[in-house]
């Protein structure tokens, strides 16, 4: 049964090396549906999250590929019961003096922020699990939206005993 999941994988900061990881996954026929990709605390090292569904042992062999690229320091799953994941939502969505303070309501009930605002239309974030941000998106729906612009889903594991990207060799 497939099912979503997220990796992270510390890997060294040079050129090309997500259009590598990239590319592994995609000879493997594994579809990404996320991917972030950032620095760390240790310039050396960038943090790349991916997320794809599969199952447990395309999960198993997916790791064990992306293991052995000489440009990955460390891979592990983060699994859903111990970890944070959060994604950016960017929405621009058209309004007017009719229906700005409705749409401002569903902006303070899901704590997003209004970051634009002019006569026509209105640029709001929003930050949180991925279900909030379908979520919201889906009450805005009976209104005009104009573009969306989504981060893709990043993560972190809640456990202190996790790699420590200084120590990587």
């Amino acid at each position: 049964m497939k099912r979503r999941e997220v990796i992270s994988i510390f890997v060294e900061n040079q050129a090309n090396v997500l259009t590598r990881v990239a590319s592994l996954f995609g000879r493997r026929g594994f579809n990404i549906d996320s991917l972030t990709v950032s620095t760390t605390n240790d310039p050396e090292i960038s943090r790349i999250t991916v997320v794809f569904n599969g199952n447990e042992q395309s999960l198993a062999q997916i790791i064990t590929q992306t293991r052995k690229l000489e440009v990955v320091k460390d891979i592990f799953l983060l699994e859903k019961d111990n970890s944070l994941f959060r994604e950016l939502l960017l929405v621009k969505v058209a309004c007017d003096k009719t229906n700005r303070s409705l749409i401002k309501e569903i902006v303070d009930i899901y704590r997003g922020r209004i970051i634009s605002l002019s006569k026509t239309c209105m640029i709001i974030e929003l930050t949180g699990a991925t279900e909030k941000l379908d979520g919201f998106l889906n009450m805005l729906n009976c209104y005009d939206i104009v573009e969306v612009c989504r981060t893709g889903v990043t993560g972190i594991s809640r456990d202190a005993d996790v790699t420590d990207v200084s120590s990587i060799d």
